[in-house]
């Protein structure tokens, strides 16, 4: 009997070729939004740090412009980390809509998995009844030439 062939084989993996680019993808993407959470902890921190400074120098006594240096300072820092989160929010989404493309992509990668299985199965009971029916062909063929002796 001849090999197993499976026709959606070329489309198969295609479907695995996709798949994997979109894993690679939204790996990339998850690991954006880990430098971008890191990017926000360090300017919070940077923030902290000013704000604990301004406190110490406003108690020992300062000028008033360089507590409107401090203000401004901290004030900028809060602005980026606004603008950083907002970055952060967007990143979040094209990892959600990502994580759903690859969802989408092992469901229809799986349909033809399972697909391929039952046609593999099917192609296995036929070559197992093939052979049976020979091994019957045989037996019998052999039965009749000794009988005819």
């Amino acid at each position: 009997m001849k090999k197993f062939n499976f026709p959606l084989n070329t489309v198969l993996n295609y479907k695995d070729q996709v798949l994997e680019n979109l894993k690679t993808e939204h790996a990339q993407i998850l690991a954006d939004i880990a430098q971008q959470e890191r990017r926000i902890e360090e300017l919070m921190d940077k923030s902290q740090s000013a704000a604990v400074r301004y406190r110490e120098d406003t108690q020992c006594g300062v000028t008033v412009n360089i507590m409107r240096e401090y203000e401004r300072y901290i004030t900028f820092i809060q602005q980026r980390i606004v603008a950083e989160q907002g970055v952060l929010l967007k990143l979040k989404k094209k990892e959600e809509q990502k994580r759903a493309e690859v969802i989408e992509a092992k469901k229809e990668k799986a349909s033809i998995d399972k697909l391929k299985e039952k046609k593999l199965d099917q192609y296995n009971k036929e070559v197992l009844k093939s052979e049976e029916l020979f091994i019957e062909e045989f037996v019998s063929n052999t039965m009749s030439v000794r009988s005819s002796r």
